[in-house]
């Protein structure tokens, strides 16, 4: 790669809120902070609502465009989009951003279920040609699914500078998100790496009380984030780790450890190794809130939202809680109990959730019943 990037890069899809909107002022802070510290890595993408042109007046209007380094993504994986409207996206960014080009350009969210819509559209072709033309530095994609496809991409795509996958210590040995050997898949190939998903949605920002007990006992005072991330960045090939950080205090927190990168030790791979065993025997629904599941719903349901309110009993028995969650996620949405079983969330999923059923679940727990 041509450009020497810190192993923190700073994710745009969970930007801080201000009523419903994007809290620019804060990005712009946050912002400040992170190039400060000598960090350049920004990712957003087409389909982040508002993230873009956040992008280009939080950063691209402020900052040289020499001074930082931006990656955003085209998506084709939604059903019925022309070869014209996924190509269009790209203009749409530059426009959005005004950055003038991408210095990673990524293929958004590659798994079975949409691949050969990549290959008829010949998405791989087009980006390819705005390599060429100097409007993209790199390309790559974005990959949830299995090893074998992952190897299969790699081959027939062997110019492919960079993928972008799902690490995390909790999903290391996970069987459907298969993290580690999508890794080293990934690192036979000869590919660089950039991490997406290292909290899992901030799950392991807030991992269950077993596993704080380890960390604190080891490090008192680190947060449970810096663990995760940590853990990420210490893999060989990495690029860059990202956080999607939606406040002023998380992205103090990440530069606090990550401004001088110090890889795990022995000892604290062993904490890891114990915290995985205790995840392994979790109950929660593994949803890391990416809200892809939430394009084409029919019936309008806040998935992620209900499976937040789902994980309150699963977890740590709170279901008074999470029934006054729920209900307060629906009160002017789809419930649960509106499903009607197209399963369009369930092939879009990165986490191949069976979000059908766990809609029932919901249902069958909080749903308000006739009598």
């Amino acid at each position: 790669m041509e450009q020497d990037i810190k192993k923190l890069g700073f994710g745009l899809m969970r930007l801080p809120k201000k009523l419903a909107s994007i809290d620019v002022e804060q990005t712009k802070a946050m912002v400040d902070l992170f190039l400060e510290a000598g960090f350049t890595y920004f990712d957003t993408a087409f389909l982040y609502p508002g993230s873009e042109a956040a992008t280009k007046e939080a950063l691209v209007d402020r900052y040289p465009r020499e001074s930082y380094t931006l990656a955003t993504k085209m998506n084709a994986a939604i059903p019925g989009m022309t070869e014209k409207m996924v190509k269009n996206e790209f203009e749409t960014s530059l426009k959005r951003t005004d950055a003038g080009y991408f210095d990673y350009y990524l293929l958004h969210a590659l798994q079975k279920g949409n691949v050969k819509r990549y290959d008829k559209l010949d998405i791989w072709g087009f980006v390819k040609e705005k390599k060429a033309q100097g409007l993209v530095k790199h390309y790559g994609f974005s990959f949830h699914d299995s090893p074998d496809l992952l190897d299969q991409l790699l081959t027939a795509h062997p110019d492919v500078d960079f993928v972008q996958l799902q690490i995390n210590y909790a999903d290391w040995e996970d069987k459907k998100v298969a993290a580690r050997r999508n890794y080293e898949v990934a690192r036979r190939h000869g590919k660089q790496i950039v991490v997406m998903e290292p909290v899992k949605g901030g799950k392991l920002a807030a991992p269950p009380k077993e596993v704080r007990k380890l960390m604190d006992a080891f490090a008192p005072g680190a947060s449970y984030a810096s663990w995760a991330i940590r853990f990420a960045a210490s893999l060989p090939g990495v690029l860059t780790v990202l956080s999607g950080m939606s406040d002023l205090a998380q992205m103090q927190d990440n530069l606090s450890y990550m401004r001088e990168f110090r890889p795990l030790g022995k000892e604290e791979l062993e904490i890891i190794r114990l915290a995985q065993s205790i995840l392994e025997k979790s109950a929660a629904v593994p949803c890391t809130a990416c809200g892809y599941c939430l394009e084409g719903c029919p019936a309008g349901i806040p998935i992620p939202r209900i499976m937040e309110a789902l994980n309150m009993h699963l977890v740590s028995g709170q279901t008074e809680k999470g029934r006054a969650a729920y209900l307060a996620c629906t009160r002017d949405a789809g419930k649960a109990s509106n499903c009607v079983g197209c399963k369009r969330c369930e092939r879009i999923c990165p986490q191949q959730l069976g979000i059908t059923g766990y809609l029932k679940q919901a249902d069958d727990l909080y749903g308000i019943k006739e009598t």
